[in-house]
Protein backbone atom coordinates (compact mmCIF):
# COMPACT_ATOMS: atom_id res chain seq x y z
CA UNK A 1 0.00 0.00 0.00
CA UNK A 2 2.80 2.42 0.86
CA UNK A 3 4.55 1.62 -2.39
CA UNK A 4 1.33 2.30 -4.29
CA UNK A 5 0.84 5.63 -2.56
CA UNK A 6 4.44 6.59 -3.23
CA UNK A 7 4.05 5.90 -6.92
CA UNK A 8 0.78 7.77 -7.28
CA UNK A 9 2.07 10.67 -5.19
CA UNK A 10 5.01 11.00 -7.56
CA UNK A 11 2.70 11.33 -10.53
CA UNK A 12 0.46 13.78 -8.70
CA UNK A 13 3.45 15.96 -7.81
CA UNK A 14 4.22 16.22 -11.52
CA UNK A 15 1.07 18.33 -11.84
CA UNK A 16 -0.60 16.04 -14.36
CA UNK A 17 -3.73 15.11 -12.45
CA UNK A 18 -6.58 16.18 -14.74
CA UNK A 19 -9.70 15.91 -12.60
CA UNK A 20 -13.15 15.43 -14.13
CA UNK A 21 -13.81 17.61 -17.13
CA UNK A 22 -10.24 18.84 -17.32
CA UNK A 23 -9.14 20.53 -20.53
CA UNK A 24 -5.49 19.96 -19.78
CA UNK A 25 -3.23 19.49 -22.76
CA UNK A 26 -5.66 20.99 -25.28
CA UNK A 27 -5.96 24.42 -26.86
CA UNK A 28 -7.22 27.13 -24.53
CA UNK A 29 -7.78 29.77 -27.20
CA UNK A 30 -4.89 31.87 -25.90
CA UNK A 31 -1.39 32.01 -27.42
CA UNK A 32 1.13 30.09 -25.33
CA UNK A 33 4.64 31.25 -24.53
CA UNK A 34 7.56 29.40 -26.14
CA UNK A 35 5.26 27.51 -28.53
CA UNK A 36 8.19 26.19 -30.58
CA UNK A 37 9.00 23.78 -27.74
CA UNK A 38 5.45 22.60 -27.06
CA UNK A 39 4.78 19.05 -28.24
CA UNK A 40 1.28 18.51 -29.75
CA UNK A 41 0.13 16.07 -27.03
CA UNK A 42 2.28 17.40 -24.22
CA UNK A 43 0.47 17.05 -20.89
CA UNK A 44 -1.67 14.13 -22.06
CA UNK A 45 -1.11 11.01 -19.95
CA UNK A 46 -1.91 7.56 -21.35
CA UNK A 47 -2.28 4.32 -19.40
CA UNK A 48 -1.37 1.58 -21.89
CA UNK A 49 -2.46 -2.01 -21.17
CA UNK A 50 -1.88 -3.20 -24.73
CA UNK A 51 0.46 -5.89 -26.00
CA UNK A 52 2.01 -7.10 -29.26
CA UNK A 53 1.38 -4.68 -32.18
CA UNK A 54 -1.91 -2.85 -32.86
CA UNK A 55 -2.17 -1.24 -29.42
CA UNK A 56 1.56 -0.58 -28.91
CA UNK A 57 1.75 0.96 -32.40
CA UNK A 58 -1.13 3.31 -31.53
CA UNK A 59 0.37 4.38 -28.20
CA UNK A 60 3.86 4.74 -29.71
CA UNK A 61 2.46 7.22 -32.23
CA UNK A 62 0.75 9.13 -29.42
CA UNK A 63 4.03 9.11 -27.50
CA UNK A 64 5.85 10.41 -30.57
CA UNK A 65 3.46 13.36 -30.49
CA UNK A 66 4.39 14.16 -26.90
CA UNK A 67 1.96 12.15 -24.77
CA UNK A 68 3.33 10.49 -21.65
CA UNK A 69 2.71 6.75 -22.08
CA UNK A 70 2.79 4.39 -19.08
CA UNK A 71 2.98 0.83 -20.42
CA UNK A 72 1.63 -1.82 -18.05
CA UNK A 73 3.23 -5.25 -18.48
CA UNK A 74 3.12 -8.66 -16.81
CA UNK A 75 5.59 -9.05 -13.95
CA UNK A 76 8.62 -11.05 -15.04
CA UNK A 77 7.63 -11.72 -18.65
CA UNK A 78 6.41 -8.35 -19.93
CA UNK A 79 4.93 -7.86 -23.41
CA UNK A 80 4.90 -11.07 -25.49
CA UNK A 81 7.03 -9.42 -28.15
CA UNK A 82 9.96 -9.07 -25.75
CA UNK A 83 10.66 -12.75 -26.56
CA UNK A 84 9.88 -12.62 -30.31
CA UNK A 85 13.01 -13.30 -32.30
CA UNK A 86 15.57 -13.62 -33.61
CA UNK A 87 16.89 -11.09 -34.21
CA UNK A 88 17.82 -9.86 -30.75
CA UNK A 89 20.20 -7.08 -29.70
CA UNK A 90 21.72 -8.48 -26.56
CA UNK A 91 18.61 -9.77 -24.78
CA UNK A 92 16.26 -7.23 -26.38
CA UNK A 93 13.89 -8.23 -29.18
CA UNK A 94 14.15 -5.93 -32.21
CA UNK A 95 10.41 -6.51 -32.73
CA UNK A 96 9.64 -5.05 -29.30
CA UNK A 97 12.09 -2.18 -29.81
CA UNK A 98 10.42 -1.22 -33.09
CA UNK A 99 7.03 -0.27 -31.58
CA UNK A 100 7.68 0.74 -27.97
CA UNK A 101 9.73 3.92 -27.95
CA UNK A 102 8.70 6.96 -25.89
CA UNK A 103 7.10 4.82 -23.18
CA UNK A 104 7.64 4.08 -19.49
CA UNK A 105 7.01 0.49 -18.40
CA UNK A 106 5.65 -0.73 -15.09
CA UNK A 107 5.04 -4.35 -14.08
CA UNK A 108 1.63 -4.94 -12.48
CA UNK A 109 -0.24 -8.20 -11.90
CA UNK A 110 -3.77 -7.18 -12.88
CA UNK A 111 -5.14 -10.55 -11.68
CA UNK A 112 -4.29 -9.57 -8.11
CA UNK A 113 -6.64 -7.18 -6.21
CA UNK A 114 -3.67 -4.98 -5.28
CA UNK A 115 -2.71 -4.76 -8.93
CA UNK A 116 -6.26 -3.80 -9.88
CA UNK A 117 -6.16 -1.07 -7.26
CA UNK A 118 -2.91 0.30 -8.70
CA UNK A 119 -4.39 0.40 -12.22
CA UNK A 120 -7.46 2.25 -10.96
CA UNK A 121 -5.33 4.80 -9.10
CA UNK A 122 -3.28 5.38 -12.24
CA UNK A 123 -6.40 5.63 -14.41
CA UNK A 124 -7.74 8.35 -12.13
CA UNK A 125 -4.77 10.57 -12.99
CA UNK A 126 -4.57 9.70 -16.70
CA UNK A 127 -6.43 11.06 -19.71
CA UNK A 128 -6.54 7.92 -21.81
CA UNK A 129 -6.87 4.21 -21.01
CA UNK A 130 -5.98 1.79 -23.84
CA UNK A 131 -6.33 -2.01 -23.67
CA UNK A 132 -6.50 -4.93 -26.10
CA UNK A 133 -8.00 -7.80 -24.12
CA UNK A 134 -10.81 -10.09 -25.28
CA UNK A 135 -14.14 -8.34 -24.52
CA UNK A 136 -15.28 -8.93 -20.94
CA UNK A 137 -11.91 -10.03 -19.56
CA UNK A 138 -11.02 -6.68 -17.97
CA UNK A 139 -14.59 -6.20 -16.77
CA UNK A 140 -14.31 -9.50 -14.90
CA UNK A 141 -11.24 -8.07 -13.16
CA UNK A 142 -12.95 -4.78 -12.35
CA UNK A 143 -11.11 -2.79 -15.02
CA UNK A 144 -13.74 -2.54 -17.77
CA UNK A 145 -15.04 0.76 -19.11
CA UNK A 146 -17.89 0.95 -16.58
CA UNK A 147 -15.44 0.41 -13.73
CA UNK A 148 -13.03 3.07 -14.92
CA UNK A 149 -15.84 5.49 -15.80
CA UNK A 150 -17.10 5.36 -12.20
CA UNK A 151 -13.77 6.50 -10.76
CA UNK A 152 -12.49 8.56 -13.71
CA UNK A 153 -15.36 9.87 -15.87
CA UNK A 154 -12.93 12.11 -17.74
CA UNK A 155 -10.99 9.16 -19.22
CA UNK A 156 -11.06 8.34 -22.94
CA UNK A 157 -11.20 4.52 -22.84
CA UNK A 158 -10.11 2.73 -26.03
CA UNK A 159 -10.65 -1.02 -26.36
CA UNK A 160 -8.81 -2.72 -29.25
CA UNK A 161 -10.09 -6.23 -30.01
CA UNK A 162 -10.07 -8.75 -32.82
CA UNK A 163 -13.71 -8.57 -33.87
CA UNK A 164 -15.60 -6.06 -31.71
CA UNK A 165 -17.33 -5.98 -28.33
CA UNK A 166 -20.30 -8.13 -29.32
CA UNK A 167 -21.27 -10.63 -32.00
CA UNK A 168 -20.52 -14.25 -32.93
CA UNK A 169 -16.73 -13.78 -33.18
CA UNK A 170 -16.24 -11.32 -30.34
CA UNK A 171 -14.73 -13.86 -27.93
CA UNK A 172 -12.04 -14.98 -30.35
CA UNK A 173 -8.48 -13.79 -29.87
CA UNK A 174 -7.45 -11.33 -32.56
CA UNK A 175 -4.31 -12.03 -34.56
CA UNK A 176 -3.32 -10.11 -37.67
CA UNK A 177 -3.00 -13.05 -40.08
CA UNK A 178 -6.38 -14.47 -39.05
CA UNK A 179 -8.11 -11.10 -39.24
CA UNK A 180 -6.55 -10.44 -42.65
CA UNK A 181 -7.93 -13.78 -43.82
CA UNK A 182 -11.45 -13.27 -42.44
CA UNK A 183 -11.58 -9.67 -43.72
CA UNK A 184 -10.69 -10.66 -47.30
CA UNK A 185 -7.27 -8.99 -47.43
CA UNK A 186 -5.47 -12.30 -47.85
CA UNK A 187 -7.90 -13.31 -50.60
CA UNK A 188 -6.82 -10.36 -52.73
CA UNK A 189 -3.09 -10.60 -51.92
CA UNK A 190 -0.70 -12.83 -53.85
CA UNK A 191 0.06 -13.98 -57.41
CA UNK A 192 -2.80 -13.91 -59.89
CA UNK A 193 -2.74 -17.68 -60.38
CA UNK A 194 -1.25 -18.60 -57.00
CA UNK A 195 -2.24 -19.10 -53.40
CA UNK A 196 -3.36 -16.36 -51.00
CA UNK A 197 -0.42 -14.58 -49.38
CA UNK A 198 0.00 -12.87 -46.03
CA UNK A 199 1.27 -9.28 -46.50
CA UNK A 200 4.92 -8.85 -45.54
CA UNK A 201 4.06 -6.76 -42.49
CA UNK A 202 0.99 -6.95 -40.25
CA UNK A 203 -1.02 -4.33 -42.12
CA UNK A 204 -4.29 -5.17 -40.35
CA UNK A 205 -2.69 -4.60 -36.95
CA UNK A 206 -1.01 -1.40 -38.15
CA UNK A 207 -4.18 0.00 -39.73
CA UNK A 208 -6.09 -0.73 -36.52
CA UNK A 209 -3.40 1.04 -34.52
CA UNK A 210 -3.66 4.11 -36.73
CA UNK A 211 -7.48 4.11 -36.50
CA UNK A 212 -7.19 3.84 -32.72
CA UNK A 213 -4.65 6.65 -32.58
CA UNK A 214 -6.93 8.97 -34.57
CA UNK A 215 -10.00 7.98 -32.55
CA UNK A 216 -8.19 8.67 -29.27
CA UNK A 217 -7.21 12.16 -30.42
CA UNK A 218 -10.79 12.79 -31.54
CA UNK A 219 -11.93 11.55 -28.13
CA UNK A 220 -9.68 14.06 -26.40
CA UNK A 221 -11.23 16.85 -28.46
CA UNK A 222 -14.71 15.56 -27.62
CA UNK A 223 -13.78 15.58 -23.92
CA UNK A 224 -12.57 19.16 -24.31
CA UNK A 225 -16.02 20.09 -25.60
CA UNK A 226 -18.12 18.11 -23.14
CA UNK A 227 -15.91 17.58 -20.10
CA UNK A 228 -16.76 13.87 -20.25
CA UNK A 229 -14.76 10.85 -21.33
CA UNK A 230 -16.04 8.21 -23.73
CA UNK A 231 -15.63 4.62 -24.91
CA UNK A 232 -13.93 3.74 -28.22
CA UNK A 233 -14.48 0.32 -29.80
CA UNK A 234 -11.70 -0.39 -32.31
CA UNK A 235 -11.12 -3.84 -33.81
CA UNK A 236 -9.00 -5.60 -36.42
CA UNK A 237 -11.88 -6.91 -38.53
CA UNK A 238 -13.68 -3.58 -38.90
CA UNK A 239 -10.44 -1.72 -39.58
CA UNK A 240 -9.38 -4.07 -42.36
CA UNK A 241 -12.83 -4.30 -43.98
CA UNK A 242 -12.90 -0.49 -44.05
CA UNK A 243 -9.48 -0.52 -45.74
CA UNK A 244 -10.78 -2.70 -48.59
CA UNK A 245 -12.07 0.60 -50.07
CA UNK A 246 -12.56 0.23 -53.85
CA UNK A 247 -12.31 -3.57 -53.73
CA UNK A 248 -15.24 -3.64 -51.31
CA UNK A 249 -17.03 -1.02 -53.41
CA UNK A 250 -16.64 -3.14 -56.54
CA UNK A 251 -18.49 -5.95 -54.81
CA UNK A 252 -21.08 -3.99 -52.84
CA UNK A 253 -22.04 -1.71 -55.73
CA UNK A 254 -21.37 -3.82 -58.82
CA UNK A 255 -21.35 -7.33 -57.30
CA UNK A 256 -17.94 -7.91 -58.86
CA UNK A 257 -15.99 -10.53 -56.91
CA UNK A 258 -12.38 -9.66 -56.12
CA UNK A 259 -9.32 -11.63 -57.22
CA UNK A 260 -5.57 -11.58 -56.74
CA UNK A 261 -3.53 -9.47 -59.15
CA UNK A 262 0.03 -9.95 -57.90
CA UNK A 263 1.64 -6.51 -58.24
CA UNK A 264 -0.91 -5.41 -60.85
CA UNK A 265 -4.13 -3.43 -60.44
CA UNK A 266 -7.58 -4.65 -61.41
CA UNK A 267 -8.74 -1.32 -62.84
CA UNK A 268 -5.58 0.38 -64.15
CA UNK A 269 -3.19 -0.84 -66.88
CA UNK A 270 -0.24 -0.57 -66.82
CA UNK A 271 0.22 -0.34 -63.07
CA UNK A 272 2.52 -3.10 -61.80
CA UNK A 273 6.07 -4.36 -61.36
CA UNK A 274 8.10 -5.15 -64.46
CA UNK A 275 11.17 -7.38 -64.40
CA UNK A 276 14.37 -5.68 -65.60
CA UNK A 277 17.76 -7.17 -66.34
CA UNK A 278 18.73 -7.03 -62.67
CA UNK A 279 15.60 -6.37 -60.62
CA UNK A 280 12.12 -4.91 -60.79
CA UNK A 281 10.60 -1.53 -61.57
CA UNK A 282 7.05 -0.51 -60.67
CA UNK A 283 5.41 1.81 -63.18
CA UNK A 284 1.89 3.24 -63.13
CA UNK A 285 0.04 5.02 -65.91
CA UNK A 286 -3.15 6.42 -64.42
CA UNK A 287 -4.24 8.36 -67.48
CA UNK A 288 -3.77 8.44 -71.26
CA UNK A 289 -1.07 11.12 -71.12
CA UNK A 290 1.02 9.06 -68.72
CA UNK A 291 0.55 5.98 -70.90
CA UNK A 292 1.80 7.91 -73.93
CA UNK A 293 4.85 9.02 -71.93
CA UNK A 294 5.61 5.43 -70.92
CA UNK A 295 5.41 4.34 -74.55
CA UNK A 296 7.83 7.10 -75.61
CA UNK A 297 10.33 6.21 -72.86
CA UNK A 298 10.16 2.54 -73.91
CA UNK A 299 10.52 3.56 -77.58
CA UNK A 300 7.18 2.00 -78.40
CA UNK A 301 5.37 5.01 -79.94
CA UNK A 302 3.18 2.78 -82.08
CA UNK A 303 1.23 1.73 -78.99
CA UNK A 304 0.02 5.27 -78.28
CA UNK A 305 -2.54 5.36 -81.09
CA UNK A 306 -3.22 1.64 -81.25
CA UNK A 307 -6.99 1.22 -81.12
CA UNK A 308 -6.59 -1.53 -78.50
CA UNK A 309 -4.84 0.78 -76.02
CA UNK A 310 -6.20 4.30 -76.57
CA UNK A 311 -8.09 4.41 -73.25
CA UNK A 312 -7.57 2.82 -69.86
CA UNK A 313 -10.77 0.82 -70.32
CA UNK A 314 -9.35 -0.67 -73.52
CA UNK A 315 -5.99 -1.29 -71.90
CA UNK A 316 -7.70 -3.22 -69.10
CA UNK A 317 -9.59 -5.29 -71.67
CA UNK A 318 -6.37 -6.06 -73.56
CA UNK A 319 -4.17 -6.36 -70.49
CA UNK A 320 -2.35 -9.61 -71.30
CA UNK A 321 -1.13 -8.58 -74.75
CA UNK A 322 -0.07 -5.09 -73.64
CA UNK A 323 1.77 -6.32 -70.55
CA UNK A 324 3.59 -8.92 -72.65
CA UNK A 325 4.87 -6.18 -74.99
CA UNK A 326 5.90 -3.85 -72.17
CA UNK A 327 7.52 -6.64 -70.14
CA UNK A 328 9.72 -7.69 -73.05
CA UNK A 329 11.01 -4.14 -73.43
CA UNK A 330 11.69 -3.62 -69.69
CA UNK A 331 13.82 -6.78 -69.59
CA UNK A 332 16.23 -5.24 -72.11
CA UNK A 333 17.86 -2.80 -69.64
CA UNK A 334 19.09 -2.55 -66.06
CA UNK A 335 16.92 -0.99 -63.37
CA UNK A 336 19.31 1.97 -63.06
CA UNK A 337 18.93 2.70 -66.77
CA UNK A 338 15.14 2.76 -66.53
CA UNK A 339 15.31 4.98 -63.45
CA UNK A 340 17.42 7.43 -65.44
CA UNK A 341 15.01 7.37 -68.40
CA UNK A 342 11.90 7.90 -66.27
CA UNK A 343 13.43 10.72 -64.21
CA UNK A 344 11.40 13.93 -64.64
CA UNK A 345 8.80 12.23 -66.86
CA UNK A 346 5.82 12.87 -64.57
CA UNK A 347 5.04 9.14 -64.56
CA UNK A 348 4.91 7.39 -61.15
CA UNK A 349 7.77 4.86 -60.98
CA UNK A 350 10.22 3.30 -58.55
CA UNK A 351 12.35 0.23 -57.89
CA UNK A 352 11.41 -2.65 -55.60
CA UNK A 353 13.94 -2.13 -52.81
CA UNK A 354 15.21 -4.57 -50.23
CA UNK A 355 15.73 -3.21 -46.71
CA UNK A 356 19.35 -2.25 -47.41
CA UNK A 357 18.27 -0.14 -50.37
CA UNK A 358 15.24 1.29 -48.53
CA UNK A 359 17.44 2.82 -45.84
CA UNK A 360 19.99 4.02 -48.38
CA UNK A 361 17.27 5.70 -50.48
CA UNK A 362 18.04 9.46 -50.63
CA UNK A 363 14.41 10.44 -49.99
CA UNK A 364 14.20 8.14 -46.96
CA UNK A 365 17.32 9.81 -45.58
CA UNK A 366 15.98 13.28 -46.42
CA UNK A 367 12.73 12.51 -44.59
CA UNK A 368 14.70 11.53 -41.46
CA UNK A 369 13.20 8.05 -41.45
CA UNK A 370 16.12 6.57 -39.55
CA UNK A 371 16.05 7.59 -35.89
CA UNK A 372 19.00 6.90 -33.63
CA UNK A 373 18.36 6.44 -29.91
CA UNK A 374 20.42 5.39 -26.91
CA UNK A 375 18.99 2.31 -25.20
CA UNK A 376 19.81 1.76 -21.51
CA UNK A 377 21.16 -1.77 -22.02
CA UNK A 378 22.15 -2.22 -25.67
CA UNK A 379 23.47 1.27 -26.42
CA UNK A 380 22.75 3.13 -29.65
CA UNK A 381 20.00 1.67 -31.83
CA UNK A 382 18.30 2.77 -35.04
CA UNK A 383 14.55 2.56 -35.53
CA UNK A 384 12.10 3.83 -38.19
CA UNK A 385 11.71 7.58 -37.82
CA UNK A 386 8.67 9.70 -37.01
CA UNK A 387 5.80 9.33 -39.45
CA UNK A 388 4.48 12.88 -39.06
CA UNK A 389 6.87 15.66 -39.99
CA UNK A 390 5.88 18.42 -37.59
CA UNK A 391 8.64 20.87 -36.87
CA UNK A 392 8.39 20.61 -33.10
CA UNK A 393 8.77 16.83 -33.29
CA UNK A 394 12.54 17.20 -33.57
CA UNK A 395 12.54 17.41 -29.77
CA UNK A 396 10.78 14.05 -29.38
CA UNK A 397 13.66 11.81 -30.39
CA UNK A 398 15.08 10.89 -27.05
CA UNK A 399 13.31 7.91 -25.47
CA UNK A 400 13.83 4.40 -26.85
CA UNK A 401 11.84 1.44 -25.61
CA UNK A 402 13.52 0.20 -22.50
CA UNK A 403 13.87 -2.60 -20.02
CA UNK A 404 10.81 -3.54 -18.03
CA UNK A 405 12.56 -3.29 -14.65
CA UNK A 406 14.53 -0.14 -15.54
CA UNK A 407 11.49 1.75 -16.69
CA UNK A 408 9.47 0.61 -13.72
CA UNK A 409 11.99 2.47 -11.58
CA UNK A 410 12.18 5.49 -13.85
CA UNK A 411 8.40 5.83 -14.09
CA UNK A 412 7.82 5.35 -10.35
CA UNK A 413 9.98 5.01 -7.24
CA UNK A 414 9.28 1.26 -6.95
CA UNK A 415 8.35 -1.55 -9.32
CA UNK A 416 4.67 -2.44 -8.99
CA UNK A 417 5.10 -6.20 -8.78
CA UNK A 418 1.87 -7.05 -6.93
Amino acid sequence: MLATLARVATVRRSGLRPGPGSRRGLWTGRPQADTDNVKPLEGVKILDLTRVLAGPFATMNLGDLGAEVIKVERPGAGDDTRTWGPPFVGTESTYFLSVNRNKKSIAVNIKDPNGVKIIKELAAICDVFVENYVPGKLSALGLGYADIDRIAPHVVYCSITGYGQTGPLSQRAGYDAVASAVSGLMHITGPEDGDPVRPGVAMTDLATGLYACGAIMAGLIQRYKTGKGLFIDCNLLSSQVACLTQVAGNYLIARKEAKRWGTAHGSIVPYQAFKTKDGYLVVGAGNNMQFATVCKILNLPELIDDCKYKTNHLRVQNRKELIRILSARFEEAMTSEWLHRFEGSGVPYGPINNMKNVFAEPQVLHNDLIMEMKHPTVGKISVPGLILQIMVLKALRENPSSRLDTLSRSAFPLTANH
